[in-house]
């Protein structure tokens, strides 16, 4: 197996795609605790870190 191949099965990046997969699934559930704008707000902030993490992770498999 090549050093690239190697990197990208790397165990560090799926337990990052599982948390980000987490947070997100956090930030959808939040949407539904309320109907104010403040749920509403806090829950798509949540969701964006969550993607934000899992870009992060892919981009660096793919590296």
């Amino acid at each position: 197996m090549s050093h690239s191949a190697e990197e990208a099965n790397a165990t560090r990046h799926y337990v990052l795609l599982t948390i980000a997969i987490i947070i997100g699934i956090v930030g959808v559930y939040f949407r539904f605790a309320g109907d104010s704008f403040m749920y509403t707000s806090i829950s798509n902030v949540i969701f964006i870190i969550g993607i934000l993490i899992a870009l992060k992770a892919v981009f660096t498999i793919m590296k």
